[in-house]
């Protein structure tokens, strides 16, 4: 008697989920769509995937590129067709720019129903052409491990990024012979003999080193390979914009971040330096101010740059020695340098006191003062709190007044997207249960994803929002006053009380008027069994740590009278 091939065959849609299960896949990010409902309906049957249901597909993608800063391994998403992946757009952008590994999983319509301007109908190999580093459309259900494979190994290796895949909605629903999974394997490029060699005779000869780590695909092991070599040869270590992360900023050896409001005194230590080793950093328009911290296309210092994506060597700056590796080969290799026979530590202690002093918080306007609880929260909290931010000029106090101590510690966009901060702390919070963490975020930020906080309900998260309110886009006031001094349009903002907007959810909510009443209030978020909303509320004067809004434009009125 034959045995009956339908019992065999399989849905595209399980294929696919079977292959993500094969692929290590332990949590999906979505907001369900009916173009990818047998893919839905196959998750049903596998209940060791968590299914994270958010409520904005920017929102869902953010999570996702959280995740995989966090883990080191794609995160994956997925969203419904046209209006669902417009929306996934922002989250797949950030994943680009901050060399995160993603994967995005977008319904498409039916295959016979394509180049007609179906309902909802994009055509994904266009719009991400410039945002992701392959985009793919399944046609052939036959075909699921083949493009699912080469998606993982595509956002994982080289320089990490994210991938796109449309799946065809009848695609989903064919039925075929399901083959066993295997897992894709991740490789990376490791740094030769040659290149390893010419590196510790250049650093041999230098005076004045710095060096400036970070990008993506490194891990805990990597940067503690790093540090130790750094350690063994007193070489100071400057972190990439939002990479502060990668080195513990308490350490002797730190001489702090390198990006928006760089330390002056850093800079100029940049501009000196007689050779610059730059290790997994882009160098890109953040960490270089402008592109005008080292000259292009040659550099005056001698440039040593090690990035895992050999399209990125030589772009833009044509550095003395460029070596195409992957940060964990590389790191470990520079590790077994050992002890190279120099001793920079007084130089890198000298730099260390720059930054200690340029990290001390300045007195702002108002009665709320920033730097208090800015510093109340570097010496209270965990080593190993999770902290994310958005963008804006309320994150400065995250990243330039709080110490970093260990990896894995900062989720904050390279790319400078708004929006990050909350969704960003959800995923923390479902990755590292026993873990404090914050989502810093300015009123404008806060609500272009705010819903998600609908999400940490559900899910029973603990975290901790911190929106400071100004009443305004801050950032972009600033610059207005800056260049089109006493014609502010557009920036100022009327707010909800956020408070009661967290109780709205089902969280809590407080309000800090006054410095003193932040501490209690974060206490108590500490002790709530529920997510938090702190609304910090701060003078509009306190446009940055250092300067007033008043005086940006009465300075640019002074500037153009005379």
């Amino acid at each position: 008697m034959k045995k009956n091939n339908k019992l065999s065959l399989r849905s595209g849609g399980q294929i696919l989920i079977d292959c993500l299960f094969a692929n290590e896949v332990k949590r999906i990010f979505c907001v369900p769509g009916e173009s990818y409902l047998p893919a839905l309906d196959a998750l049903y049957d596998k209940p060791e995937i968590q299914l994270v249901v958010c409520r904005h597909e920017g929102g869902a993608t953010y999570m996702a590129e959280a995740y995989g800063k966090l883990t080191g391994q794609p995160g994956v998403c997925f969203v419904t067709r046209g209006p669902g992946a417009s929306n996934a757009a922002s989250g797949v952008h950030v994943a680009f720019q901050d060399s995160t590994p993603l994967i995005l999983l977008v319904g498409q319509v039916a295959r016979s129903h394509s180049e007609r301007e179906a309902f909802q109908e994009i055509d994904y190999r266009q719009m991400f052409s410039q945002t992701a580093k392959w985009v793919g459309q399944i046609d052939d259900a036959t075909r699921i491990r083949e493009y699912v494979n080469r998606a993982f190994q595509t956002a994982m290796c080289g320089r990490p990024g994210p991938v796109v895949l449309a799946l065809p909605e009848d695609m989903l629903k064919d039925r075929t012979h399901s083959v066993l999974a295997e897992p894709a394997r991740f490789v990376e490029a490791h740094p030769g003999d040659f290149n390893m060699n010419t590196l510790k005779n250049m650093l041999r000869q230098s005076k004045k080193p710095i060096s400036i780590i970070g990008g993506g695909g490194w891990d805990k092991e990597a940067t503690e390979n790093f540090r130790t070599f750094a350690e063994s040869n007193g070489l100071p270590v400057a972190c990439a914009f939002r990479r502060q992360d990668h080195f513990p900023n308490d350490h002797f050896l730190y001489a702090g971040d390198v990006g928006i409001g760089i330390n002056p005194k850093l800079k100029t230590r940049i501009k000196e330096a007689d050779l610059i080793l730059v290790v997994g950093a882009r160098l890109g328009e953040m960490t270089t101010s402008g592109y005008t911290l080292i000259d292009i296309p040659k550099p005056s210092q001698q440039l040593i740059h090690v990035f895992p994506g050999a399209e990125e060597l030589g772009r833009v700056y044509q550095a003395d020695l460029m070596i195409h590796a992957g940060m964990k080969s590389f790191a470990l290799a520079l590790r077994s340098l050992g002890d190279i026979g120099v001793d920079w530590r007084e130089i890198a202690a000298i730099a260390h006191e720059d930054y200690i002093s340029w990290t001390v918080p300045p007195e702002i306007p108002g009665p709320v003062q920033m730097g208090e609880i800015i510093t109340w929260l570097r010496d209270n909290l965990p080593a190993e709190s999770v902290i994310t931010n958005g963008a804006g000029n309320f994150s400065i106090w995250c990243n330039q007044f709080y110490r970093y101590r260990q990896y894995g510690t900062l989720l904050g966009p390279t790319s400078g997207s708004m929006g990050y901060g909350l969704p960003a702390a959800v995923s923390a919070a479902l990755q590292e249960t026993s873990r404090t963490v914050i989502a810093f975020s300015g009123d404008g930020d806060f609500l272009m994803n705010c819903q998600e906080l609908a999400t940490a309900v559900q899910y029973g998260l603990r975290i901790i929002v911190l929106v400071i309110n100004n009443g305004m886009y801050g950032t972009i006031r600033m610059h207005q006053e800056r260049q089109y001094p006493g014609r502010v349009l557009g920036t100022s903002l009327v707010n909800p009380s956020f408070a009661a907007l967290a109780e709205s959810f089902g969280a809590s909510g407080e309000v800090v008027e006054k410095t003193e009443q932040f501490f209690p209030a974060f206490e108590r978020a500490q002790d709530s069994k529920l997510p938090t909303v702190i609304e910090i509320k701060l003078d509009p004067e306190a446009i940055l740590p250092s300067v007033k809004l008043s005086s940006i434009s009465h300075g640019s009125r002074n500037d153009r009278e005379n």
